[in-house]
């Protein structure tokens, strides 16, 4: 006699897993649809019934909290900074970098600005970024500069930490003008050429 075959379940997601799957999905459509957007299309997204959302989180407020918090969060930045190859000429490297920061500041524009725009507090009451948050997310990313500006310190007037500073001052602030303003944005290649080369078309005028 032939035994049958026990089937195994497959693990079943930690609550933080599941957490994390439900913000994945609902990003995109809080930054499309703000606090407009309903449990059941975040459940749609997620490919789940509405009821598992509610085991994961209290209510949408938590839900769209946890989208504000991920998409402040530097972590998809930071490891696109890291994987960016060393190999590469200086330029290359931090104008990929420019391009990853980019993106990152887009979409926390894109969801603040649309929850923002549909009404939702930005920062309802007990759910403040713990002390010190912005500052360390601030110093996440410009370690995660610096190490890409590192090989060339040798051929730099100012020290990588220094450069790395400047770099991403002129990120957020070209970010941070407002929409349709009339002034050209630089493209990545533009700031960065500007950032280590100067505005100087030639490099014999004293400066």
């Amino acid at each position: 006699m032939t035994d049958t075959p026990t089937r195994r379940r497959a693990p079943g997601m930690s609550a933080e897993q599941r957490r994390a799957m439900i913000v994945a999905a609902a990003l995109p459509l809080v930054a499309e649809y703000g606090a407009a957007i309903t449990t059941s299309q975040i459940a749609r997204a997620a490919g789940i019934g509405e009821a598992t959302i509610f085991r994961a989180f209290t209510d949408k407020e938590e839900v769209l909290a946890a989208c504000v918090a991920e998409a402040l969060s530097p972590g998809h930045v930071l490891n696109e900074l890291a994987s960016i190859p060393l190999e590469e000429p200086l330029a290359v490297r931090l104008a990929e970098a420019a391009e990853a920061m980019r993106a990152h500041l887009e979409r926390i524009g894109m969801v603040i600005g649309t929850l923002h725009a549909s009404g939702h507090r930005r920062q309802p009451p007990g759910e403040q970024p713990a002390p010190g948050s912005r500052e360390a997310s601030m110093n996440a990313l410009r370690d995660g500069v610096t190490e890409l500006i590192e090989p060339d310190r040798a051929t730099l007037r100012l020290d990588p930490e220094k450069l790395s500073s400047i770099f991403l001052g002129m990120l957020f602030t070209q970010r941070r003008r407002p929409a349709g303003d009339g002034d050209p944005e630089l493209t990545p290649q533009e700031l960065v050429d500007v950032l280590l080369h100067g505005a100087l078309d030639d490099p014999g005028i004293p400066r």
